[in-house]
């Protein structure tokens, strides 16, 4: 594959009616972070394009340019569990789950995109048979040397058979917070239906297009998100494909986002009435026209002008800025607002993998979060928006000592 293409082809329906909604211009990957702001370093690396498309046919919402999976996840910077939140999210999520599906000590469960194991350790903790899936090999590395069983490669339909071969089909195949990653998904939901049991369930876990719009999260745009989904694009998917879905539910994670449970045709689960219901809301808000995305792109500029003017005001008074956190959906704003060292002094981040790097695009440095102690800035601008209250709760002294927070979305405001 070349390093990047473009998708003429709707994922969901495979129908070529696609419509530009909303241009974030060329930015580097999300995640790729710098060793070194040198000149060099910088002029190496790599920009493409970051456009949404609307399929006109079923309202299925994907980025018109893939860039080559290999160069986004083959050595990955984004570890799961250095987050409490998610650490107890997805404990909470395989009690859940295990609980509603009455899995027994010897099931299996496959991750699909697995990262360090988060999800499986709590399976693992409960006598289950765990088989992890993930493309990045350093972080594959980190999980096995801690016990969870994992398979460095890309999941496809010839992986699942290797799987079914070694291990058995698997009660439970799960995809949290990798769904809008993937650009084949024909090939994966193939290897998806080899995997599972006749009464196997599928669990994807993604953020939600109906809250991002809502909510103004443009920043979840980036080049790892292939795909933004609704409940009635992943149905048009998933009956295409030979698979049902038969429950829906939302959850708080990145601003919002549905946990989607399906089944084969022939499984044994009843379809809930909430996915109907979802549907029929979705189609209310006008999640398939273009008229919402075009109101969208308007609050986005809205947004960019008044944090713009937020910060350069605050920097004309003398004041110190700094950010907190480096996600993906950071780099994202920090490009599309332009928003460079010369406004953030440096950035926070709580994961050992990120610090002593420097942000793609912008070149902010990314430095332990007790520099905030040290240096004592006037202001923190939450980039890791989702976390803002985690973040807020841990830093109390920063707050008490007379710091104040800045979050950006859904509007900029300073936290008093």
């Amino acid at each position: 594959m070349k390093l990047v293409r473009r998708r003429t082809d709707c994922r969901a329906c495979g129908k070529r009616k696609l419509r530009v909604i909303l241009d974030l211009g060329k930015t580097p990957p999300a995640n790729a972070f710098l060793k070194s702001a040198s000149q060099e370093s910088i002029r190496k690396a790599l920009w493409f394009p970051l456009k949404v498309n609307l399929c006109l046919n079923c309202g299925m919402i994907q980025l018109a340019h893939v860039v080559d999976p290999k160069l986004l996840f083959g050595d990955y910077v984004y570890v799961s569990s250095t987050s409490p939140v998610f650490v107890r999210h997805f404990e909470e999520l395989a009690r859940d789950i295990t609980k509603r599906l009455k899995l027994k000590s010897r099931s299996l469960v496959v991750d699909i995109g697995s990262n360090d194991g988060i999800l499986l350790k709590p399976f693992k903790d409960k006598g289950m048979k765990v088989v992890g899936i993930e493309p990045a090999k350093n972080i594959a590395q980190k999980a096995n040397r801690e016990g969870i069983l994992t398979i460095n490669k890309f999941f496809s339909s010839k992986l699942a058979k290797e799987i079914v071969k070694k291990y058995g089909q698997a009660n439970l195949v799960t995809a949290t917070n990798v769904f809008a990653h993937i650009d084949n998904l024909d090939e994966v939901m193939t290897g998806v239906k080899l995997l599972l049991k006749p009464d196997g369930v599928f669990l994807v876990e993604v953020a939600y297009l109906r809250d991002l719009v809502k909510k103004n999260l443009f920043d979840l745009v980036y080049h790892e998100h292939v795909c933004y989904w609704a409940v009635g694009s992943m149905k048009v998917l998933a009956e295409r494909l030979g698979m049902k879905i038969f429950r829906v539910e939302r959850v708080p994670t990145h601003g919002g986002s549905i946990r989607v449970l399906m089944k084969l045709k022939t499984g044994k689960w009843q379809i809930e009435a909430n996915v109907a219901s979802l549907i029929y809301q979705e189609k209310i808000l006008g999640l398939t026209k273009i008229a919402i995305y075009k109101g969208l792109a308007r609050r986005i500029k809205q947004n960019k002008q008044k944090l713009k003017k937020l910060l350069l005001k605050l920097k004309h008074q003398g004041k110190v800025i700094v950010g907190f956190g480096a996600p993906a959906k950071g780099n994202t704003l920090l490009n599309y607002f332009k928003i460079n060292k010369t406004i953030l002094d440096y950035i926070v981040d709580d994961s050992p993998y990120k610090q002593g790097l420097y942000t793609p695009g912008t070149h902010i440095p990314l430095l332990a979060p007790e520099k905030i102690y040290q240096n004592k800035p006037d202001y923190v601008l939450i980039l890791a928006w989702n976390f803002a209250e985690s973040i807020m709760k841990t830093h109390w002294r920063y707050y008490k000592n007379g710091g104040k927070f800045i979050l950006p979305v859904p509007l900029p405001r300073i936290i008093t």
